[in-house]
């Protein structure tokens, strides 16, 4: 299944790197593409938009579902 989720405040490549290894992290995650001029990131999965959400949060950056 793919999930898009919007993640704020990313304005560079490190940031994209750092939102991209906080969803990695994810039980359930299979892949993970990260666009910060979009502001969005894609998820390949079975995880839950609230557990992405919260791990982009706890990663700095603010995310919605």
């Amino acid at each position: 299944m793919s999930q898009t989720i919007t993640v704020e405040g990313m304005s560079c490549e490190h940031c994209e790197q750092t939102v991209e290894e906080a969803l990695e992290g994810v039980e359930g995650v299979e892949s993970v593409a990260v666009d910060r001029e979009a502001a969005r990131a894609t998820v390949e999965g079975d995880a839950e938009a609230r557990t992405l959400v919260a791990a982009v949060d706890e990663a700095g950056y603010d995310a919605s579902a």
